[in-house]
């Protein structure tokens, strides 16, 4: 409960700065669905899908697996891209994005947390909390950053993989649709996703290196 009460929100955060990049960045190709429907807002009430964000991550957080989830996706209209292919690409690779960056800066909170311990020992459990969840933020924004380049569709590496095959190739693989979220579910159930701790590993060695550094 205590790591629900501490990791949910900042997977919720998370979750809702990815579906907002993406529409971010669709308005600056061409396409202002997204904002006009008021879906780029880091207000997490529009964005909030309740098995996504709530209940999937909560059943992976009992079961000791890596937390992962997502919110509703933000509405994008391809047809308006200034340019078809560019746009697609950019859109579909500001969430990942938008997940480095995150994990970055809650690099950055750790080491704030560092030397606010020390600064300022005597702080009760403020201190460890605050460690905790920007602990959190950095290992949630990393597994959500490489879960979504697995170009199995609908995840956002797909879009980008699709252009590397032939045409005809491409357009099969675009049709997975909802059978790609029936192989995702799969894999997920019976640990197809464990390959992703080596390079989380990695990741995570990166963020505590440069945060000795900042310390």
């Amino acid at each position: 409960m205590q790591f629900l009460l501490l990791a949910l929100p900042v997977l919720i955060f998370s979750v809702v700065v990815h579906e907002v990049a993406h529409g971010w960045v669709a308005r600056t190709q061409g396409d202002s669905t997204a904002y006009m429907l008021g879906r780029l807002s880091l207000n997490p009430i529009p964005h909030i899908d309740p098995v996504g964000s709530i209940v999937v991550p909560a059943i992976l957080a009992l079961m000791h697996a890596p937390v992962l989830g997502w919110a509703k996706p933000v509405p994008v209209n391809p047809r308006n891209f200034r340019n078809y292919k560019r746009g697609d690409i950019l859109v579909s690779l500001a969430g990942v994005a938008a997940n480095f960056v995150l994990a970055i800066l809650f690099t950055l909170v750790l080491a704030a947390v560092e030397w606010g311990a020390r600064l300022a020992p005597d702080t009760g459990m403020t201190w460890p909390i605050l460690h905790a969840m920007a602990y959190y933020g950095v290992e949630i924004n990393f597994i959500l950053m490489l879960f979504n380049l697995i170009p199995i569709p609908p995840l956002d590496g797909s879009h980008v993989f699709a252009y590397l095959l032939p045409t005809r190739w491409a357009i099969r693989y675009r049709q997975i649709g909802f059978g790609g979220m029936i192989i995702l579910l799969l894999l997920l159930s019976f640990g197809g996703f464990n390959f992703l701790f080596v390079p989380l590993d990695w990741l995570m060695g990166f963020s505590q290196h440069l945060q000795q550094l900042l310390v």
